[in-house]
């Protein structure tokens, strides 16, 4: 089942800067920090100081809108205008394994579905219409 779909907005070193720009303009403050130094085991390991603390996820709620906020991945390209993803919240990783297959018919996808530490199942796609999602399924721990 879908949870939900939020926007996600994607930076290039800078994320913090906006978090606190966005906690100011909206009046609101961060639900969920977690920058790539906290990334468990060795994830980590090959990071420079400056990429552990990026930005790995955050979350603001904004009324009754989830806004979240990611500098970029190591060694992912980053585009100006490309700033702005959408994020689809899963309940399982049938029905996430089945909206990826669906939204990667016609796009490009830019990572495989895969499992992580915050997600049973996580993949980026571009569909034929040029959007990018970020396609997860909840943690059981949630």
């Amino acid at each position: 089942m879908i949870l939900g779909i939020s926007p996600y907005l994607i930076l290039n070193g800078n994320g913090e800067e906006a978090v606190l720009f966005y906690e100011n303009a909206f009046n609101t403050k961060t639900l969920i920090l977690q920058r790539f130094g906290d990334m468990p085991g060795e994830e980590n390991t090959n990071l420079s100081d400056e990429e552990k603390n990026r930005i790995l996820h955050e979350h603001l709620k904004v009324g009754s809108t989830d806004l979240m906020i990611s500098d970029t991945f190591t060694g992912l390209p980053y585009q100006i205008g490309d700033q702005t993803t959408l994020s689809i919240l899963i309940s399982d990783v049938e029905t996430t394994k089945e909206v990826f297959g669906k939204l990667q018919d016609g796009g490009k996808v830019i990572i495989l579905l895969h499992e992580t530490f915050w997600s049973p199942l996580y993949g980026q796609v571009i569909d034929q219409f040029g959007v990018t999602w970020q396609v997860s399924t909840q943690s059981a721990q949630k």
